[in-house]
């Protein structure tokens, strides 16, 4: 009998032991209350009186699917990004949200298409850092009470209509011949006044005609009479 004890003892011991690794973190409720946040290594959590949810504390990347997004000057885009976060506080990642990364990946969708419906095209083509900061800082704001972190967002790509993407080429290759008919005048001009240069040097090295010429026929008839 008493071994039989003494096997269910350290069948319970070890039904009860746990090992967390470095980069996890374990949120225990005893009882169904909350009992604690522990971690790493190993940890003793009594079996059927307690329970513990795992939670990594390592970076998650997020890819935020396309998006429809009409911009405030009235171009229908598509806009996909991506999101870097981690989280901060186990226990508020556990008890104030039921699936943080699914909740932290719909807010990052709202706040895409929310922010980017307020600038014009030319702004989200030209200043993506200055957007980038404002989705980082309005998600990570929003996610604090849920105890995540956003460390970044990052819009990857903007997809235009088909005519736009027609219109912007046609527009390039017209500002690309107006700078080579530029730059082919510059260099007619540059020409014409290396010629004119080379002229006058060519004309101040040109020896002057000489005042005295050969004795003209009146000249040698004077001389004989």
């Amino acid at each position: 009998a008493l071994l039989i004890v003494v096997a269910a003892v350290l069948a319970y011991t070890y039904g009860s032991l746990h090992i967390l690794k470095q980069y996890e973190r374990g949120v225990t409720f005893f009882l169904g209350r909350y009992w604690g946040t522990k971690g790493p290594g190993l940890i003793f959590v009594p079996a059927f009186f307690a329970k513990i949810q795992r939670v990594s504390l390592r970076i998650i990347a997020m890819d935020i699917p396309p998006q429809d997004v009409i911009t405030r000057d009235n171009v229908s885009v598509k806009v996909n990004a991506v999101l870097y976060a981690r989280v901060k506080n186990p226990d508020r990642a556990v008890i104030e949200i039921e699936n943080y990364i699914y909740a932290t990946s719909q807010l990052a969708q709202t706040t895409l298409r929310s922010v980017l419906g307020e600038v014009e095209l030319d702004e989200l083509l030209a200043d993506r850092e200055k957007i980038n900061g404002i989705l980082k800082r309005i998600v990570d704001e929003r996610t604090e009470p849920w105890g995540i972190e956003v460390s970044a967002v990052e819009v990857k790509d903007v997809d235009l209509p088909t005519e736009m993407k027609r219109a912007m080429a046609r527009q390039g290759g017209a500002e690309r011949g107006r700078r080579a008919h530029a730059n082919r005048g510059r260099g007619g001009g540059r020409a014409a006044a290396q010629l004119a240069e080379g002229g006058r040097g060519g004309g101040r090295h040109t020896r002057p005609p000489s005042a005295r010429g050969p004795p003209t026929r009146w000249e040698g008839g004077a001389q004989d009479v």
